[in-house]
C-alpha cells in the first residue's frame, strides 16, 4: 500500500470514528434543548460520516493498478468520488433550508441550555481538528477527494461557530434559531459548488498554470541549449499521473532524427524533474502550425 493509499485510508477510518461519536451527543443535545440548528448540525456531522465511508471506497477504487482498459491508472475516482461528497452535501444543505423556513414559519422557538453550548464548543474544536488532519493528508498527498472530506469537516466547524452566535443571542431574537440554520444551509451550498467545480475541472482537463508553463518552458528551453518556443500547452490529470502535450519549434534543416531526439530528450526531463509524462510535437520555424 503506498503512501496515497495509506493516508486516505487513515483519514477516513478517523473521520468515521470520531463523527459518528460527534453524531451522536450532538442529536441528543438537539432533542434536549429542541434546537433545529444543533438538530441539523448534528446530521451534517452524521453526513461526514457518509461522504468518509465513500472516501474509503474511492480510495479503494482509485488505488487499483492500471490495466489494459484503464492504461492511464484509476486515480480518476478520487474526482468522481469528490464529486459524490459533494452531491451529499448538497442534500442535506436543503434539507436544512426547508426544515429552517418551516421553523421560521411556525415561529417556533428553540430552548437552549448549557448541554448545547459546550456540546457545540466541542463540536468546533473536533471538527477544526479533523479539517486540518484531512488538509494535512491532502498536501500529502495532492488527493482531490481528502481535500473534499476536509471542507466537508471545515463547513461543519463553521457551522458551528454560526450556531454559537445564535446561542448568545437566543434571548434577543425568538428567530435566531431558524436564521442559523438556514445560514448553515447556505454555507453548504457554497462548499458543495466549490468541491464539484474543482472535481469536474479536473476531470474535464485544464490548461497549465502560469507557473507550471513557466517552469516547462525553462526546462525544455535548458535541456535544448536554445528557444524552442513551447506552446499550445494541455495536461491532463490522473491523480498522480499527469500526461502534457505541446509544440516546440526546431530549425528547418533539422532532420527528423535529430529533432526526434531533442523531443525525446526535454521529455526525460520533464520526466525527472517535475514527474509529468509529455508528448511533444514538432513545427518547424517559419511555418504556421
Amino acid at each position: 500500500m503506498d503512501q496515497r493509499t495509506r493516508y486516505g485510508y487513515l483519514e477516513g477510518i478517523i473521520s468515521i470514528v470520531v463523527n459518528t461519536l460527534l453524531f451522536v451527543i450532538k442529536y441528543w443535545a438537539g432533542i434536549i434543548s429542541g434546537s433545529i440548528a444543533l438538530i441539523a448540525d448534528a446530521w451534517h456531522t452524521l453526513s461526514d460520516t457518509i461522504s468518509s465511508v465513500v472516501l474509503l471506497f474511492g480510495i479503494r477504487l482509485s488505488s487499483r493498478k492500471p490495466d489494459k482498459e484503464h492504461p492511464f491508472g484509476h486515480r480518476r475516482w478520487e474526482q468522481v468520488t469528490a464529486i459524490l461528497i459533494g452531491f451529499i452535501l448538497g442534500i442535506i444543505a436543503w434539507s436544512f433550508l426547508v426544515a429552517s423556513y418551516e421553523r421560521f414559519m411556525a415561529r417556533e422557538v428553540a430552548h437552549f441550555g448549557t448541554i448545547a453550548i459546550v456540546v457545540t464548543i466541542i463540536s468546533v474544536v473536533v471538527k477544526e481538528g479533523l479539517a486540518q488532519l484531512a488538509f494535512y493528508y491532502a498536501r500529502k498527498t495532492s488527493n482531490v477527494a481528502i481535500r473534499a472530506d476536509g471542507w466537508h469537516h471545515r463547513s461543519d466547524a463553521l457551522s458551528s461557530v454560526v450556531l454559537l452566535i445564535g446561542l448568545m443571542f437566543r434571548h434577543q431574537f425568538w428567530w435566531i434559531d431558524s436564521v442559523a440554520g438556514a445560514i448553515i444551509a447556505l454555507m453548504l451550498f457554497y462548499t458543495t459548488f466549490d468541491i464539484i467545480r474543482d472535481a469536474i475541472s479536473n476531470l474535464l482537463g485544464e490548461e497549465p498554470g502560469e507557473e507550471l508553463i513557466r517552469e516547462i518552458t525553462r526546462i525544455a528551453n535548458e535541456t535544448a541549449g536554445s528557444d524552442l518556443q513551447p506552446h499550445h500547452f494541455h495536461i491532463h490529470n490522473y491523480g498522480t499521473h499527469r500526461e502534457l502535450t505541446f509544440h516546440i519549434r526546431v530549425h528547418p534543416a533539422s532532420d527528423v532524427k535529430t529533432a526526434h531526439c531533442l523531443a525525446t530528450s526535454v521529455e526525460t526531463s520533464l520526466k525527472e524533474q517535475l514527474h509529468i509524462t509529455s508528448t511533444i510535437h514538432i513545427e518547424p520555424e517559419g511555418v504556421p502550425h
